[in-house]
């Protein structure tokens, strides 16, 4: 699946990135939790420079609660980013969280403010990511209050949102921005089951495929519980993930009753259920990558 999506307002959005990278001390980087590495923008460390960074990783109640703390360990100690995991629609305390790690990653600067009498400066935070990676639900939450537009697909932000958390710490939500062309298929895959590419420019049913093949190879029991099934399919020798994410869409559509003229099974309801079950949590918690050095 050659996954590209690069539509003219992101050219825009970086060049906005871009110029209002002098007004912020800090780029706070959002990530899902469940890919947090093909959740990265690699432009982004071209964009942004040399101006400090952390990490949220984003949506962690969806992710693999062990595979939440390698990541965090990964992001503070192989690459020097303060990272935490947040979960921003239902999480406690965001706010508080956010403006320790915050100040945390600036505390060598907040104590030059401090000798310069710059005491009570607020940190002015850039938040950047993929499309609908969750920022303004993130600022959302932080703020304690709908002060950014938020929604379940990509490009609901498209202007820049400055958002006062308190006294100590101010917000930029930015749009949503990908790369050109991703150069890894796998990489792709994992931004379009997250949901980060707009389905329009997809073929679900495929999509559904390599996903329940992926489900099927490495969380077997989410897919028997989610659909009630009693066994899945054997994977045949050299079959190749479409041929047996097929048959595994064939498998729980049949379980559920998606049958259609003729008696043939509705594979394509089938992909665009198992897709949205998949991006809202209700078949488990998934972590789909390990850090480079695992």
């Amino acid at each position: 699946m050659d996954i590209q999506w690069y539509p003219g307002h992101m050219t825009k959005t970086r060049r906005q990135i871009e110029g209002d990278l002098k007004h912020v001390d800090i780029v706070v980087e959002l990530t899902d939790a469940r890919v947090p590495l093909s959740s990265r923008n690699p432009d982004i460390d071209a964009i942004c420079g040399g101006k400090p960074r952390a990490v949220i990783l984003n949506r962690a109640d969806q992710a693999d609660q062990q595979m939440n703390r390698v990541w965090v360990s990964y992001f503070k100690k192989a690459l020097g980013i303060e990272a935490a995991a947040l979960d921003s629609k239902n999480g406690a305390n965001a706010g508080q969280a956010i403006t320790f790690l915050v100040r945390n990653a600036l505390k060598d600067e907040i104590a030059r403010w401090q000798e310069k009498g710059q005491v009570g400066r607020p940190v002015r935070a850039m938040v950047v990511g993929v499309p609908n990676v969750g920022k303004s639900t993130f600022i959302n939450k932080v703020a304690g209050r709908k002060s950014a537009k938020a929604g379940d697909r990509p490009g609901v932000t498209r202007g820049k949102q400055w958002v006062h958390v308190d006294a100590s710490l101010d917000l930029l939500d930015t749009p949503g921005i990908l790369w050109p062309k991703f150069d890894d298929k796998i990489v792709g895959l994992h931004l379009a089951f997250t949901g980060a590419v707009k389905d329009e420019i997809l073929d679900t049913e495929t999509l559904g495929c390599h996903l329940a093949a992926y489900l099927g190879e490495n969380y077997p029991g989410a897919l028997l519980a989610g659909y009630k099934l009693s066994a899945l399919p054997e994977r045949e020798k050299e079959e190749n993930d479409i041929a047996y994410g097929y048959r595994l869409l064939e498998t729980a559509a049949r379980r559920r009753g998606f049958l259609i003229s003729g008696g043939e099974v509705d594979t394509e309801r089938m992909a665009n259920i198992l897709l949205d079950e998949f991006r809202g949590g209700k078949l488990g918690r998934f972590t789909l990558e390990v850090p480079p050095e695992a």
